[in-house]
């Protein structure tokens, strides 16, 4: 798990400080014209920016305090179910570090930096990173798993 967790967290820190030290806010490069652009935007809120109108300082408390929880409960489900069976521990493991690496900017700025995004003619998925993505992968695979194989 450690080592997912951590190839996980470095390449999601190391692509926002790339992002952050190489684009101005606000910048959209198009890398496949009218599907892919890397832009770099600063998220508040959570996913597709849930929750970003509230009080900074609550918003921050709200989030940094969900995800030190969600990170007790992956370790927790990790000791409990994950030993034994790579692929629950592998999903655990980019769910980890998908939450540590979005922890850490939410301590660093106060948000988080998204700059993947895809879209096709008028439809547009907001904005993610790689810790987003971590998470959706690892959740998916750990979904397949508790159904299809009963763990």
């Amino acid at each position: 798990m450690i080592f997912f967790a951590g190839a996980t967290l470095l390449v999601d820190q190391l692509t926002k400080v790339i992002v952050e030290h190489t684009f101005p806010e606000g910048e959209v490069r198009n890398v496949i014209p009218g599907f892919f652009s890397l832009v770099h935007v600063r998220n508040r809120g959570g996913a597709f920016g849930f929750l970003s109108g509230l009080n900074e300082d609550h918003l921050t408390l709200f989030f940094l305090g969900i995800s030190v929880l969600v990170l007790c409960v992956i370790f927790y489900l990790y000791k409990k179910m994950g030993a034994g069976k790579p692929w629950v521990a592998a999903a655990l493991a980019m769910i980890f570090g998908g939450a540590s690496g979005n922890l850490i900017d939410r301590l660093r700025f106060r948000e988080v930096i998204d700059f993947l995004d895809f879209h096709v003619g008028p439809l547009h998925w907001p904005a993610f990173n790689v810790a987003d993505s971590a998470i959706s992968i690892g959740t998916v695979i750990l979904l397949y798993h508790l159904v299809m194989k009963k763990i």
